[in-house]
């Protein structure tokens, strides 16, 4: 019994202290320095360096929650600026995009208006090269009645075949670089006639001269132009441009290989020929 009234009387001294320390600390903190007593000059004395510390304590922890806040926000910062600067360079891709695309249809439409012929407009959706064929599939940027096979077919850079087969506004090109496309043409520099055949080959786009007679002069890095032959092609366009002359001293004809004037693997746009302007009456200039 003389024991638990020990204990609860030393709790209720601790109790006391425990309240009464912070009260004089706090008292002695606040009062006027020219009020203070002894025992609240001694209570500072002895407080100073415990709130030194403390005040050191709470500025360092005061100081590494800031910048750790501030680091989130630049972090959250940094990654916005990272999604609208990707947001920005796509949109400018998208932009340069459009403008090189506006450019190439500027040039299709003056194209069209310089040309003696109706044309429609397409854009290409897949090119196929199988064993018998090297065909490009086309549609239609508007519904066009009058198309059918073996109307010729046209980009920016010359001639790129002739009509294959229809299939309402989707339309399948056979190439000038398949066997099976013959066109007439002339040497620009020198006026030789041949016909250019595609040789077939599925690993690259090449096309031979045929006919060309073995005294005609042709050289490397001449352009053939369309000869207007049968009216099927409009006069003077770029078919291809000869790579290769072989001419020996016995035959008819020499061996001329050539390259397509349109680069058909970047093919993009085209326009077909509905009809010439001399099939409606009319001189063609």
């Amino acid at each position: 019994l003389i024991v638990n009234s020990l204990r609860r009387y030393r709790d209720a001294i601790i109790v006391v202290i425990l309240l009464a320390v912070p009260f004089f600390f706090l008292r002695a903190n606040v009062r006027d320095p020219r009020e203070l007593n002894p025992l609240d000059r001694a209570i500072i004395t002895i407080s100073a360096p415990f709130q030194y510390v403390a005040s050191m304590l709470a500025r360092g922890i005061s100081t590494i929650v800031g910048d750790y806040i501030y680091l989130v926000d630049v972090k959250a910062d940094n990654q916005k600026l990272a999604y609208e600067n990707a947001r920005l360079h796509a949109r400018v891709r998208h932009l340069e995009h459009l403008e090189v695309d506006n450019a190439r249809l500027k040039k299709l439409l003056e194209l069209k208006n310089t040309l003696p012929a109706d044309l429609v407009s397409a854009h290409v959706v897949s090119k196929d090269t199988t064993e018998y064929f090297r065909v490009a599939r086309v549609s239609l940027d508007r519904s066009a009645r009058n198309i059918r096979p073996n109307m010729p077919v046209l980009a920016l850079d010359g001639v790129v075949g002739t009509v294959h087969r229809v299939a309402g506004d989707t339309i399948d090109v056979l190439l000038t670089v398949d066997s099976g496309s013959g066109i007439d043409v002339v040497v620009e520099r020198t006026g030789a006639r041949g016909i250019v055949r595609g040789t077939g080959d599925r690993s690259r786009y090449a096309c031979r001269v045929e006919y060309v007679q073995r005294t005609d002069e042709v050289a490397v890095g001449d352009l053939l132009l369309t000869s207007g032959v049968g009216k099927r092609f409009p006069k003077g366009l770029p078919v291809a441009r000869v790579t290769e002359v072989t001419r020996r001293d016995f035959g008819i004809y020499q061996t001329v290989e050539a390259v397509p004037a349109v680069d058909l693997s970047r093919l993009d746009y085209v326009l077909i020929v509905t009809s010439m302007e001399s099939d409606k009456g009319t001189d063609a200039p």
